[in-house]
């Protein structure tokens, strides 16, 4: 499958990795354009101008939340394309959120640039975990996802199952502010706690 990456951060870079050793054809596009030729060069991606990124099957969202709008609308039009949002609205400690409760990122990404098909996803694994793809034996890192189309949402899970990850379905969008608070309270327990950044959440069954 074709991915684009709209960023060159630790996470663009994690996903570059995990995507290109499954056997995608991945590209990145970044304001920064150092950043990226360190990415291309260190995962095989094609770094690719803004203007070229819609002609991937799914766009990843891996800028920070501030600048996740700006960098959707740089692209032009992207009406019915797949795009994931991977975005955290933490403050400037990485302690808290920014927005919340009756909103969330993903909620004012899809309101600011209408017509994409939206998937809140990956946003409560750290970038090296990601990277790794470690887990407990007999288990899988889980992402969570969570999208109006269900569609969409389908060709995400698979391109997480293609990188090893588990996937659980969060339902609609809106449940996004239940995701990004949840990965506010991983980053706490990874750096606040000291529990370090090979954590992530999941939901067991005891049945």
């Amino acid at each position: 499958m074709k991915i684009a990456l709209i960023g060159s951060g630790s996470m663009a870079t994690a996903f570059a990795t995990r995507l290109g050793k499954a056997g995608h054809e991945v590209s990145v596009t970044s304001r920064n354009a150092k950043s990226a030729a360190d990415l291309a060069a260190a995962t095989g991606a094609c770094v690719v101008p803004a203007s070229r990124a819609a002609e991937a099957d799914v766009l990843i969202l891996a800028t920070g939340a501030a600048d996740a709008i700006p960098a959707l609308k740089a692209l032009g039009d992207l009406s019915g394309k797949v795009v994931v949002d991977i975005t955290n609205p933490l403050t400037a400690d990485y302690m808290g959120l920014t927005i919340g409760h009756s909103t969330s990122s993903a909620e004012e990404i899809a309101r600011a640039v209408p017509g994409l098909r939206l998937v809140k996803g990956f946003n409560t694994i750290f970038a090296s975990l990601l990277a790794s793809g470690a887990a407990p034996a007999g288990s899988a890192v889980t992402t969570f996802l969570a999208g109006d189309d269900a569609e969409a949402k389908e060709t995400v899970a698979d391109i997480a199952r293609s990188i090893g990850l588990a996937v659980t379905d969060a339902g609609a969008l809106k449940n996004a502010r239940y995701l990004e608070p949840l990965a506010g309270l991983n980053i706490y327990l990874g750096y606040g706690a000291g529990l370090g950044t090979a954590i992530f959440p999941t939901w067991l069954s005891a049945a």
